[in-house]
């Protein structure tokens, strides 16, 4: 019995381990293919137990025992490759957006390395930080909110970063993913966290007119907010990347110092014509729904949201962040951005990420959470002086 137990344990998580290495084929799966890459240490601490004393005697245990070591290998190879990253990730920063020193207050520092084995297990500590919600403007009935994240030391007229949340422009929430804002708060940034119109109620451009509508509240409001309106960063994940990017992109405004894009889409039509597994998302449908059509039918609402389209001599430094195996938006996406970007001989870095998966960056204290935080904060440092 407990040779059998030691083999269905061990069948067990080489089967989840195997979300290492391969596509995710449904919704579901992608969202265990997270846990396995971002918490693959955890799951090789589980794959011990079959190797437990004993497991050599009884074929059924060798079996497991196998299949364990195996498992072992696979749930820890996105810390091998993130680790490899790690070696170069500081000298490519310079290279691309030159050096810097990241802020940090009192009871605050920054991370000192892109990739720490033991923040895996404990994230970096940080002070309290005091989240206050605003109106920034009114649509019909509906208020529209963003939360400003800051400490109570943090000097006045502090740069801003703006967080844009994703949610395929259908959901989501500017309370989603709040570590990173809680992070850089506690570090002397002010970070405001804004929510938008969603598809399809409200489609192209709404959800842009309401990005640009928030920035333009906090430059208006920003001496009575305590806000430095001439130096900001927008930073977005997936849906909000496209946003932050668009805005970034299209404002032509010189208080916007840089972007951040997650794991964004950049041409909406190469994402039409290139859909995702329906099984995972159906990412023609979303285009249909937010744009009003297909690239044939509503030809300006797909130009119009890319992105890409944008890119000129005086664009913003942009830093790029993709998995690689990313099931829900291709990393082609960020790819074709950064060959515009470096068309253009603009300041940009794409961070690829051979292991990551869409929303890898869920697991603040992961390899993705580590490195992507990593690089913000320096990418932060150099564009904000």
């Amino acid at each position: 019995m407990i040779a059998f137990l030691r083999l269905v344990l061990a069948m067990a998580v080489l089967g989840a381990s195997l979300l290492a290495v391969i596509p995710a084929p449904t919704y579901n799966l992608w969202k265990l293919a997270v846990a396995v890459t971002e918490w693959g240490h955890l799951l090789a601490v589980i794959a011990l137990v079959p190797l437990l004393p004993g497991w050599r005697r009884m074929r059924m245990g060798r079996v497991a025992g196998a299949l364990s070591i195996f498992a072992i290998g696979l749930s820890l190879t996105s810390l091998v490759r993130a680790h490899l990253i790690s070696r170069t990730l500081d000298k490519r920063l310079v290279t691309a957006f030159g050096a810097s020193t990241p802020r940090t207050l009192t009871g605050a520092t920054p991370l000192t390395k892109p990739l720490s084995f033991g923040g895996l297990m404990s994230g970096p500590q940080s002070p309290a930080v005091n989240v206050t919600t605003y109106v920034y403007a009114m649509r019909g009935n509906k208020p529209m909110e963003l939360d400003l994240y800051r400490r109570s030391s943090t000097p006045a007229f502090s740069p801003i970063v703006v967080m844009i949340h994703g949610g395929s422009w259908q959901g989501g929430s500017r309370g989603d993913l709040a570590a990173l804002n809680y992070y850089l708060a506690a570090r002397g940034y002010i970070v405001a966290s804004l929510a938008y119109r969603f598809a399809p109620a409200h489609p192209h451009p709404a959800a842009t007119d309401d990005v640009n509508t928030a920035l333009a509240y906090l430059k208006v409001n920003g001496a009575r907010l305590g806000l430095d309106t001439t130096r900001t960063v927008l930073i977005g994940r997936s849906a909000g990347a496209q946003l932050a990017l668009l805005s970034a992109y299209t404002l032509n405004d010189p208080a916007i110092r840089g972007v951040v894009s997650l794991y964004g889409p950049s041409d909406q039509v190469f994402g039409y014509v290139n859909p995702t597994n329906p099984r995972v998302l159906n990412s023609t449908q979303i285009l249909e729904q937010f744009l009003q059509g297909t690239p044939a039918t509503a030809r300006n609402a797909y130009a119009s949201s890319s992105p890409v389209n944008f890119v000129s001599s005086s664009t913003v430094p942009s830093l790029l962040i993709h998995g690689t195996r990313d099931e829900l938006v291709f990393s082609r996406q960020s790819e074709l951005l950064a060959e515009r970007l470096a068309q253009a001989r603009r300041p940009h870095l794409y961070l690829e990420l051979p292991w990551a998966t869409h929303g890898c960056d869920y697991n603040f204290s992961g390899p993705c959470g580590q490195l992507s935080t990593y690089a913000i904060e320096r990418f932060l440092a150099a564009v904000i002086k």
